[in-house]
């Protein structure tokens, strides 16, 4: 039996690790939320493996999950604000860099920075079309007044997904940033490609290329499907008759067949996948019918047993799952690893295993 788990496979990860890094110039890799469904930790060791010089996370709370397995600088992502207590605590941390999103909030840490032993170090960022966090370019001059009391690490741009208009955005606004004031740009969704040649570019003919850094978060450590996979333990196995009753809702059992109980649940993430974006007929065809079958009690798990994925019995406990398999299938016996379909970056598994 191989343990009561949830597990993520991995096969030839690392080398596809490697292969994003080399290609990446001042690669700064993003570990945030569950970690991309491996965890925090196990990110964090990997990119001291990998040789990184800073690592990224999401929110303050999650510098504490990297720091002890990753021996270079933190960048917390997400926008400094004065009513975070942990965020306010972190400033005086010499391995952490804080994002700032808005002047007044600058102010607000150069009146702190006279408290403190050193000056924060801080990266400003610039609003860009994703219109979530960044001040205008408009405004970007008024951060030099408050320059003094701290320690400026560049400008980030967090740019859309979208390849249209892409590049012309990202030098748009660094020229603004870099006008306001010199610094190393840090940029979000910039092909390596293009990142080199804006840098090239915004140095000038016959000068350096201005310092650039690259956050990378899903193209690193999802960006081989083929190297990773997911499976869970069958926990228990029952056979079952048309009109019998099973579960927390006594839903009854249509056809004979068998009743397989599955390692994974809500705790792990089945069941509760993130919106994807329909964009095409055929996809929001797919999920009005999924969304029509959902309604009337019934949703196909990402569990693949016999062959086949197989239709949940009711919604998934915590940390288990009640999965149907007819009659006419071989059902598979307790201990057995099967596939199952995850989205990583809302899953938690129980297990990493190299393969």
């Amino acid at each position: 039996m191989s343990g009561v788990s949830l597990r993520l496979e991995i096969d030839r990860w690392r080398r596809h690790l490697v292969t994003v890094a080399e290609a990446t110039p001042g690669i700064v890799p993003v570990a945030k939320g569950n970690g991309y469904g491996f965890g925090l930790d196990r990110l964090a060791a990997e990119a001291q493996r990998l040789g990184a010089d800073t690592i990224a996370v999401g929110l303050p709370s999650e510098v504490a999950e990297v720091r002890d397995r990753f021996a270079g600088d933190v960048v917390i992502m997400m926008p400094w604000r004065p009513d975070d207590d942990l965020a306010r605590s972190l400033l005086a941390d010499p391995r952490l860099i804080t994002t700032v999103s808005r002047v007044e909030d600058l102010a607000t840490i150069g009146r702190l920075a006279a408290d403190l032993a050193r000056p924060p170090r801080v990266i400003v960022e610039v609003l860009t079309s994703m219109q979530r966090h960044g001040i205008r370019t408009d405004d970007l001059t008024a951060v030099g007044d408050h320059l003094a009391a701290i320690t400026l690490e560049g400008w980030t741009i967090h740019l859309p997904l979208l390849d249209r208009g892409r590049y012309l955005e990202a030098e748009r606004l660094a020229r603004a940033a870099l006008a306001a004031a010199p610094g190393t740009l840090w940029i979000s969704h910039l092909p390596a490609v293009d990142a080199t040649t804006l840098a090239k570019q915004l140095g000038g003919a016959g000068q350096d290329p201005i310092p650039l850094r690259l956050r990378v978060g899903t193209r690193l450590w999802l960006g081989d499907p083929a190297s990773l996979s997911t499976a869970a333990t069958v926990l228990d196995v029952h056979p079952v008759r048309r009109g019998d009753r099973a579960g927390y809702r006594q839903r009854k059992i249509i056809r004979d067949g068998w009743l397989v109980i599955m390692a994974g649940g809500t705790a792990h993430g089945i069941g509760m996948e993130a919106p994807t974006s329909a964009s095409s007929s055929r996809q929001r065809l797919v999920a009005l019918a999924q969304g029509g079958l959902q309604a009337s009690g019934r949703a196909l798990s990402p569990y693949t047993i016999a062959g086949a994925k197989r239709w949940f019995l009711e919604p998934p406990h915590m940390q288990a799952s009640l999965v149907l398999l007819p009659g006419s299938a071989t059902p598979p016996a307790i201990g057995d690893v099967v596939p199952v379909e995850l989205r990583l970056t809302t899953a938690l598994v129980d297990r990493v295993v190299e393969v």
